[in-house]
């Protein structure tokens, strides 16, 4: 990213980066849905993946809406999430099992509170600008994002956080 010169640019910069951390979750959680024990952790890492697809599909409309260049830019902090659950739930972590399914929220959630965060950025920034359409496209994906988390933790705490505690 070159110095931006206006929020306009800060705005579809936010996109762009936003788009590749999207991917880079999106792969991750390939990898992970099969290694996943708990049927409903499994569900959930699924749909996951499908929620991502869709938002991935809406920062693509709303960048071509901006007369720019419908492109990713790499974004270096989700690429140290992703980075760190590799390391926790591919390299280092249990092969499967409750522990494993422990693991695999955690990571989750810490990479769905950074989509949140950059989702609601953007909501403000498409806000500041203007861009009612583009400000209620992102407040929603935003309100989806943190559903999911919000199930993940209902998820650990009413079960697979307990069976790892009897594993």
């Amino acid at each position: 990213m070159s110095t931006p010169e206006d929020l306009k640019e800060i705005y579809t910069d936010e996109l762009k980066d936003l788009w590749s951390a999207n991917d880079q979750m999106a792969r991750l959680l390939k990898k992970i849905t099969a290694k996943a024990s708990d049927p409903a952790l499994k569900d959930m890492l699924s749909s996951s993946h499908e929620g991502i697809m869709k938002h991935t599909d809406i920062l693509k409309e709303l960048i071509a809406g901006q007369d720019e260049k419908v492109s990713k830019e790499h974004c270096k902090g989700m690429e140290g999430l992703v980075a760190e659950a590799t390391k926790h739930l591919l390299e280092e972590g249990p092969a499967k099992g409750p522990l494993l399914d422990v693991l695999i929220i955690a990571q989750y959630q810490r990479m769905t509170h950074y989509g949140i965060a950059g989702f609601g950025t953007a909501a403000a920034y498409a806000k500041a600008l203007g861009l009612k359409d583009d400000n209620k496209k992102l407040r929603e994906a935003t309100k989806e994002i943190y559903g999911g988390d919000e199930y993940m933790t209902k998820l650990a705490e009413t079960g697979v956080n307990l069976h790892a505690e009897a594993a």
